[in-house]
């Protein structure tokens, strides 16, 4: 059996990348998730509930997904004490997992990392596990997801926003990260950089800018500006001056990055995930309202936390390195997530 995993397998971009892996590949894939942040697959698979093996969930005809509702964090603790945990347990045929995605993280949108940002804390304790535990295990390969919050903040400020690009973080020489969730990741890259060169391990970073889509949380801005839009409020409400601006990037052009990568990059560099073009939060309600069809007025909330002025990335690096250009336009990116808000009110 080859088998791949997928912490956080529930979240927006875990659940993404499972039901890509699912569609473009034979193999068979795990993934945990404790749905605080998540929904349950049944919300979100197209595909049939095959059967119950005791606490784990089979999806599909062929029984392909499997679905596991855990603490990641107890499930890396488990695996240090008894290795094959998976295989006494749940019968799973495997010596070694093959791909393994750790998108387990606490992170709820804006309002989590500055409202309450010793939770977000806590991933350094998810990640020094995960560490730990692959450096044992020894899986094919393995994708750690980092942030664009790991950027120096004073790079991102009103008068000094630059394209960051990769060498922009330089571990000899540090800026101050993007509260504890920047540094939660910073940490992580670092693992990643002694877990490739001391262990062997082949390891892909990545720095995804503001990725989107359709079935995102609405802690998130753009679909929460979606919705508002869809229900074709007046005023449009958005946080802060709305003058703060981000990459955004579409949530398929960020699996196809990732796998892309993984292909080619295997000792804990990491790279920029974005179109390269910084736009403001007011650029992209008139543009979602031009699809609506309408004029709202805007209504800024400025009691709202917003993060750094300008996050946006330089591009250079992955285009020569990997060839590869974001192919989803801002534009149809948006239409997409509007329709989708829209589709939602229409059905209930």
């Amino acid at each position: 059996m080859r088998i791949h995993l997928v912490s956080g397998g529930c979240g927006f971009v875990g659940r993404n990348m499972v039901k890509r892996l699912y569609h473009t590949t034979r193999d068979h894939i795990l993934f945990i998730d404790n749905l605080l942040v998540g929904t349950h697959p049944s919300t979100w698979l197209n595909v049939p509930k095959l059967q119950d093996n005791g606490d784990m969930e089979v999806f599909g005809a062929d029984g392909r997904l499997l679905f596991l509702r855990a603490d990641f964090r107890k499930i890396l603790s488990l695996l240090s004490e008894q290795p094959r945990f998976f295989q006494e347990k749940y019968g799973l045929d495997f010596e070694r997992f093959a791909d393994v995605f750790h998108f387990a993280a606490i992170v709820g949108g804006r309002a989590m990392i500055d409202g309450d940002p010793m939770v977000v804390a806590l991933d350094l304790s998810i990640d020094a596990e995960f560490f730990h535990w692959i450096t044992r295990h020894q899986p094919e390969r393995v994708l750690y997801p980092s942030s664009s919050a790991a950027y120096p903040v004073d790079l991102q400020t009103e008068s000094g926003a630059i394209a960051l690009k990769e060498s922009d973080i330089d571990f000899k020489h540090m800026g101050e990260p993007d509260m504890t969730y920047g540094w939660s990741k910073l940490t992580g890259e670092y693992l990643a950089k002694i877990a490739a060169g001391h262990y062997g391990l082949k390891i892909t970073c990545i720095r995804p800018f503001s990725g989107y889509g359709e079935d995102q949380d609405l802690t998130y801005p753009i679909p929460a500006i979606a919705a508002r839009i869809a229900r074709r409020e007046n005023p449009v409400e958005v946080w802060g001056t709305g003058k703060q601006g981000r990459d955004f990037v579409h949530i398929d052009d960020v699996i196809d990055c990732i796998l892309l990568a993984m292909d080619h990059i295997h000792d804990g560099t990491a790279i920029n995930i974005g179109r390269g073009e910084l736009l403001s939060f007011i650029e992209i309600i008139h543009t979602m309202c031009k699809i609506a069809g309408y004029e709202p007025e805007i209504k800024c909330l400025l009691d709202k936390p917003v993060g750094v002025h300008s996050r946006y990335c330089n591009m250079d690096f992955v285009e020569g390195r990997l060839g590869w250009k974001a192919k989803i336009s801002v534009q149809e990116g948006m239409k997409r997530v509007y329709e989708a808000a829209l589709n939602k009110i229409e059905a209930r």
